[in-house]
């Protein structure tokens, strides 16, 4: 019923069962003892975690050790029991598998650590507001956009209320809801809410914080979407070999910032330099992230789209066929990514 080795213990399930089920008349599973155990749990796999990051590349082997226990341990257990650990733990595994793609679970996570922070700490604690913001990303990512600037607008104004305007956490959350404005298409709110957050950045981090990397990024994207490429494209060329400097050539964000100069390239009609950049941001993509990672999925519909910009509808026609059966498969046929490449292979067939 147990099995030990040199380095783990499993456990047969009914022998799980029964631990973890209070019994007052049981001297060894009285409810204070289950809950002692419980608590013991969680903090072991909080700090194994401690000191992590959940979207540097080195940290996910620990990431993919704790997380089927963790599941398990937060599958068994109830909202009302959490503890301070317990919320630490559900942000850090929120955060990862929102970079990993499982986008839903993140949700989940992120939506029971706001709930859980709220009641342990209050509204207004710094806590409560970081699982906020966390849960508000999340909900970007998965497109629900009706439901992420509310509360992205919501927690930046607390975070200013309680923090004050140059906090980091403040800024993060004012680069966070630009990000969302132009996700949506409101590039008159983004662009001047992403000038004055690069600038605090700069003032409050340096130039070249995460962060401040972040918002520039995340600036240059929005000229790019606007179409003033000759601001874009000098701004994301800096950025990028920033990223490869500060970061590493495989952290998510150089990934990131290398499909999004690929696609500024694109748009301003230098496929010679566009389509070779894509091609390896699809491989080291593929690499990193994985196959199945939406920012994978991401780069694979650009290069298509590129292919098909520069008149080769023979490997662009495959491609993105390929790309939208893996997206229905991942996402869902509704995800606004889906529905892009969706749109993305009519119009290519149709030329």
């Amino acid at each position: 019923m147990i099995t030990l080795t040199s380095d783990s213990v499993t456990v047969h399930r009914l022998v799980q069962a029964v631990t973890r089920t209070p019994d007052p008349t049981d001297p060894h599973r009285r409810p204070e003892d289950i809950t002692t155990a419980r608590d013991t749990a969680t903090n072991t796999l909080t700090t194994a975690l401690a000191e992590r990051d959940p979207l540097n590349p080195g940290d996910w082997p620990a990431y993919r050790t704790v997380v089927p226990h963790a599941r398990t341990l937060l599958d068994h257990t109830t909202p009302d029991t959490d503890t301070t650990a317990t919320c630490l733990l559900l942000t850090e595994l929120g955060r990862y598998l929102e970079g990993q793609g499982d986008l839903a679970t993140a949700i989940a996570y992120h939506a029971r650590a706001a709930a859980g922070t709220e009641r342990l700490n209050g509204p207004d604690h710094r806590d409560t507001l970081t699982s906020r913001n966390n849960l508000a990303a999340a909900y970007h990512a998965v497109g629900d956009l009706g439901r992420a600037i509310p509360l992205h607008e919501a927690t930046l104004t607390d975070r200013e209320r309680v923090l004050g305007p140059d906090h980091p956490h403040t800024l993060i959350s004012r680069n966070n809801l630009a990000y969302a404005y132009h996700a949506a298409g409101d590039l008159g709110r983004a662009i001047p809410l992403y000038e004055a957050t690069l600038a605090d950045c700069e003032r409050v981090l340096g130039i070249d914080h995460p962060d401040t990397l972040g918002s520039r990024n995340n600036l240059a994207g929005a000229y790019d979407s606007a179409g003033d490429l000759r601001r874009a494209i000098p701004l994301l060329e800096v950025t990028l070999a920033d990223y490869e400097r500060v970061l590493g050539l495989d952290h998510p964000n150089t990934l990131n910032a290398r499909n999004n100069l690929a696609g500024a390239y694109r748009a301003v009609g230098d496929l010679g330099r566009a389509i070779p950049l894509l091609e390896a941001a699809v491989a080291d993509r593929e690499r990193v992230l994985g196959l199945d990672h939406p920012d994978t999925l991401g780069s694979r519909n650009n290069l298509a789209a590129t292919y098909e910009s520069a008149g080769d509808p023979g490997r662009a026609i495959p491609l993105f066929e390929a790309v939208l059966a893996d997206c229905e498969r991942v996402l869902g046929r509704d995800h606004p990514r889906t529905r892009v490449i969706r749109s993305n292979l009519d119009n290519t067939k149709k030329r």
